[in-house]
């Protein structure tokens, strides 16, 4: 019975590890700094950059993506990013828009 009760909480612990890790986490990407980016101590800098590129292409009313251009212009931000961390990530991409 004792045996019973430990693997029980331990599976449940296991669960509520699982679904906290699942848990849904929110970015203000107009907060995010270039050297957050860079280090992607908010999230992967893949996510923002897939996120920057479907921002633009609304604006353009673009329903495409072209993964090599996401890939040249990721690289782009990071380059610039790397010179000016403590620009937010949005000026930055403003920046290199000009």
């Amino acid at each position: 019975m004792v045996r019973l009760k430990a693997a029980a909480a331990a599976l449940f612990a296991a669960m509520l590890t699982v679904s906290q890790a699942e848990a849904q986490v929110t970015v203000d990407v107009s907060k995010i700094t270039c050297d957050q980016y860079i280090t992607q101590r908010i999230t992967h800098t893949r996510s923002v950059n897939i996120w920057i590129s479907g921002f633009y292409a609304g604006r353009r009313n673009d329903p495409v993506l072209d993964t090599q251009q996401l890939e040249r212009n990721s690289s782009k931000l990071s380059r610039f990013c790397e010179q000016n961390r403590d620009m937010l990530l949005l000026d930055a991409v403003g920046a290199l828009k000009k």
